[in-house]
């Protein structure tokens, strides 16, 4: 999704004149009020914290701070979330929502540069993220917390479910990303397909030069491939572009500054991180969890399948789990349809909160039989 995001801010940011700066301060202003919290309970709050030994950008919003906490794991490679802040108000009513800018991503780039980020690996990823679970445990006086990994950042996300369950609630993946080593050619015959449909021969060939096997290819390759792949469903494109592109143009307190750092920090990412990315398989990272484990997939997604992520959730073993597809929504589902996506997640996750004796009987009841469900 590097390309498409990159694509979307620089449309957002090309030749614009005097007039649209104004106009896009007065919608910053407009999103800005409508994101104020207020009352007693309520935490509103954005801060560096020293995470894998460098200074990492964390922010925390709700509108009550005795609700339970939703970590998110934002994906790209290198892409803050923190850009769809408004579109998640409605969640801050039953959540505390915690965004995190990986090193190397969004804040936590501007502020320590390409060589002070450091290393970016999923290993190192999967420690920060640990770390950042364990502050905010701490800072927000909880006992467990939720883990909502989107994307790449769903890559490293079930390494940090399964090797520190003690500080989740459950796992919640949406674009779930399980890889390109299993099923990757089908899907590559299949955009192809759907291109040549399209009558989009120029995307049929710049398929057939990246090739099949991604371990081949280039940043470059990366981003054309994800190009047309999204350009293989133009509804889908169309609306997602949107989305973006007015996700960023206009998020309060973002300067021109910040939007440079945002799309420096997603290529530095994905060439820091592009070799791991192409060999990632998820069943290697494990398919057994000590908690409950959820996935959220937008029923139209191109880029994450539904497909392929019924495979690997077919194969998890965990006390409880349940998949649901998002209609409406193919990639980044969470923020094309924030309001069913909250409903999926007041259903069965927020639930699991509110008595650490639920959580006990659904480990006891795991013993003897798995509770699990797709819901289409």
């Amino acid at each position: 999704m590097n390309w498409v995001i990159c694509v979307a801010v620089l449309m957002a940011v090309a030749g614009v004149p005097a007039g649209l700066l104004m106009e896009r301060r007065l919608r910053q202003a407009k999103k800005a009020a409508r994101l104020r919290i207020e009352g007693g309970r309520g935490i509103v709050e954005e801060r560096f914290v020293t995470i894998g030994g460098i200074d990492q950008w964390i922010g925390i919003r709700g509108e009550d701070c005795g609700n339970p906490v939703l970590l998110m794991l934002h994906g790209g490679p290198g892409c803050s979330y923190s850009m769809f802040t408004p579109l998640l108000r409605s969640w801050e009513k039953y959540f505390t929502v915690v965004q995190w800018d990986q090193r190397g991503c969004g804040r936590t780039y501007s502020r320590m540069g390409p060589r002070g980020c450091g290393e970016i690996s999923f290993e190192q990823l999967t420690r920060d993220g640990i770390e950042v679970a364990e502050y905010v445990r701490e800072r927000l006086r909880k006992e467990r917390v939720f883990l909502l990994a989107s994307s790449l950042g769903s890559t490293f996300g079930v390494s940090v479910a399964i090797r520190r369950p003690d500080l989740f609630y459950a796992y919640i993946g949406t674009d779930q990303n399980v890889g390109m080593r299993r099923g990757r050619e089908e899907e590559f015959r299949e955009v192809r397909e759907r291109l040549r449909a399209l009558g989009l021969a120029k995307g049929v060939k710049a398929l057939e030069r990246a090739g099949a096997d991604p371990a081949h290819w280039s940043p470059d390759d990366y981003n054309r491939v994800a190009q047309w792949t999204m350009k293989s469903d133009p509804p889908g494109f169309r609306r997602t572009m949107k989305m973006l592109k007015d996700a960023v143009w206009y998020a309060p307190g973002w300067g021109l500054k910040d939007i440079r750092a945002f799309v420096s920090g997603m290529r530095h990412t994905l060439k820091a991180l592009l070799p791991e990315i192409v060999g990632y398989d998820a069943w290697m990272q494990g398919t057994r969890f000590d908690i409950p484990f959820f996935i959220f997939q937008g029923k139209d997604d191109v880029v994450t399948t539904p497909k392929l992520a019924s495979m690997y959730f077919n194969d998890v073993v965990a006390p409880q789990k349940r998949m649901a597809l998002i209609p409406n929504a193919g990639h980044f589902a969470a923020f094309l349809q924030p309001d069913e996506f909250l409903r999926e997640l007041l259903v069965d996750v927020r639930p699991l909160a509110e008595s650490r004796a639920g959580l006990a009987t659904i480990r006891n009841e795991s013993d003897a039989a798995p509770v699990h469900y797709a819901r289409k």
